[in-house]
This record gives structure tokens, C-alpha cells and sequence, in this order.
């Protein structure tokens, strides 16, 4: 094995930390005190009515709660144009009704904040994943230019979206 296969290999079983907000993985299950969502085997998810909580449920804040806790937002949409000025309630409607499908598969993807200044819009969210579905939805329902921009360890994504 060379030594360029030898790093391939290397990052490949031996990955750096995706999200530094994420707290290592541990067992046993944990419940958030803040928006009861529920780790259990390795992953945060909501609770449906059939869950049973085991008697050592450990109170703990999940990484969403975290980031909008401390403010910190994994994905940043800026939304800006003429279009969204003269269609902003429908916009916002659509960032909103994307959030409800994201979050309702995956615990960890919500709003963080939505902000207006000026003709530009803000939108934050917790998750890269949530920030990218709604540039795709922006895209596909109203077209426009989008560009997205991650950093360098993936963890945050940009996301411009502009129409005239």
C-alpha cells in the first residue's frame, strides 16, 4: 500500500468530527429537557406515543437546542431581489413550510431566526441540511440565481439566493 492510499484509508476509518456541536456519541438514551426530542441508538428523534422511556433517561440538550441557544447557525440564507420584496409573505410561507417537512423527519434541522433589513431577508437555521433544502425549494418554485458556499470542514453553509 503507497502512501497516498495509505491517507485514503486513513480518512476514510478515521473521520474528523462533522459537527463541533455534537456531543460525542454515548449510549443509553437521553431525553432534551428543552424541545423532547429523544437519542436513543446513536441518533436524536421525536418521540411518537409508543415510545417507552427507560428509567436511566439522562436529561441533556440536544445540538439543536444548543445552537439556538447559543446562536449559533449551521446554514445562512440570505434571500434578496426585487421578487422577494414584492413576494415576501410568500417566501417567508415557503422557508416556513420546508422547516416542517425537514424537521419532521430529522429532530435537528430547524429555524434559528429569520430577519428582514432593508429588501434583504435572513434566514438561519440549525442544520446544513434545512439550509439546503430550502435553496432547492427556493430555486425550484421561483428559479432565481443560487449560489452556495460551504466552509472548509462542511459544517457551515451559505446560501445566496437573488431575484429581479
Amino acid at each position: 500500500m503507497d502512501k497516498y492510499q495509505q491517507s485514503q484509508k486513513n480518512k476514510l476509518f478515521n473521520p474528523s468530527r462533522h459537527d463541533p456541536t455534537l456531543n460525542p456519541r454515548s449510549g443509553g438514551t437521553a431525553l432534551c429537557p428543552k424541545c423532547s426530542v429523544l437519542y436513543q441508538a446513536g441518533s436524536w428523534a421525536w418521540q411518537t406515543p409508543q415510545t417507552s422511556l427507560p428509567a436511566d433517561v439522562r436529561s441533556v440538550v440536544c445540538p439543536a437546542c444548543q445552537r439556538i441557544e447559543d446562536k449559533s447557525p449551521a446554514g445562512t440564507l440570505t434571500l434578496s431581489g426585487a421578487f422577494m420584496k414584492a413576494h415576501h409573505d410568500e417566501i417567508i410561507n415557503l422557508v416556513h413550510n420546508t422547516e416542517t417537512l425537514e424537521k419532521a423527519e430529522h429532530a435537528m434541522e430547524r429555524l434559528l431566526e429569520i430577519t428582514a433589513q432593508d429588501d434583504v431577508v435572513q434566514v438561519t437555521t440549525t442544520g446544513i441540511h434545512l439550509a439546503n433544502r430550502i435553496g432547492h425549494a427556493l430555486d425550484s418554485a421561483y428559479k432565481g440565481q443560487t449560489k452556495y458556499h460551504y466552509d472548509d470542514e462542511q459544517t457551515h453553509v451559505s446560501i445566496h439566493w437573488q431575484r429581479d
